[in-house]
């Protein structure tokens, strides 16, 4: 059989070819899969003070998270101040290890700190644990 080049000499070709367009977009939603559960561990960041006198903290414990706007996250899940006893609560009742451990920003307001380390110790918390970056402390007065 012969190929008949001669019959397309004069007509425009209006085909679109969109196996690049498809694979560029397998590419981009393979990247954002990838990505999203490592953007979503947290959410949102604090900058925890540092400490040259800390130690490691063995254990699976429940962790409570303030950053410095007041906002409170319990294990991943953002509560608020009146809900995070009855939350925590809940949660170490079904764990085995009643550790509470607070990863508070600097510059958080000591009220806040102090009423959240308080309401886990009405939760049930038996041991309070605060989170510090190793290191010499910078500005100590």
């Amino acid at each position: 059989m012969a190929w008949n080049l001669k019959s397309t000499e004069g007509r425009i070709i209006s085909e679109i070819n969109i196996t690049p367009l498809t694979d560029v977009m397998l590419v981009l939603l393979v990247i954002f899969m990838v990505t999203t559960p490592l953007i979503m561990n947290e959410s949102f960041k604090i900058k925890l003070p540092t400490a040259s006198t800390g130690t490691a903290e063995a254990g699976l414990s429940t962790t409570i998270m303030v950053d410095k706007a007041g906002r409170i996250e319990l294990n991943g899940v953002i509560v608020t101040i009146d809900e995070l006893k009855s939350s925590l609560t809940q949660e170490l009742t079904k764990s085995t290890d009643k550790t509470v451990l607070l990863k508070a920003d600097g510059e958080t307001r000591h009220e806040v700190v102090v009423n959240v380390l308080d309401i886990a110790k009405e939760a049930g918390a038996t041991k309070l644990s605060i989170a510090t970056e190793s290191g010499e402390s910078e500005g100590r007065r």
